[in-house]
């Protein structure tokens, strides 16, 4: 089993800054990915960005966050920490971070393991 917890989040006026972080513990050699997905009431879960397991990770984007949000962390130390910029309102969720033992997908059907969730507000 793999415990994710994350910590960060909270409120921020539109056009400001959030870090979501991520720690990991337990069976984390069988963790091939991290990634963070976020929900709203009513609607799926859905993808924001993750990492890979590779010489040097491989960083995932979805194209609603490129250029705004950073992923950053290393699976071999369990550590994932998401860097939120330029936050837009529409960007209100709770925040997961999630762990796969196969690899990036873009679906949360895909990942394993996931944590308590974090909350993340903005404001106009």
């Amino acid at each position: 089993q793999v415990q994710l917890v994350e910590s960060g989040g909270g409120l921020v006026q539109a056009g400001g800054s959030l870090r979501l972080s991520c720690a990991a513990s337990g069976h984390t050699f069988t963790i091939y990915a991290l990634g963070w997905f976020r929900q709203t009431p009513g609607k799926e879960r859905e993808f924001v960005a993750a990492i890979r397991r590779s010489d040097g990770n491989t960083y995932y984007y979805d194209d609603s966050v490129k250029g705004r949000f950073t992923v950053s962390g290393d699976i071999a130390k369990n550590t994932l920490d998401l860097q939120m910029n330029s936050l837009k309102p529409e960007d209100t969720a709770v925040y997961y971070c999630a762990a796969s033992k196969s690899g990036v997908t873009y679906y949360p059907q895909g990942f394993h393991y996931w944590g308590q969730g974090a909350q993340v507000t903005v404001s106009l």
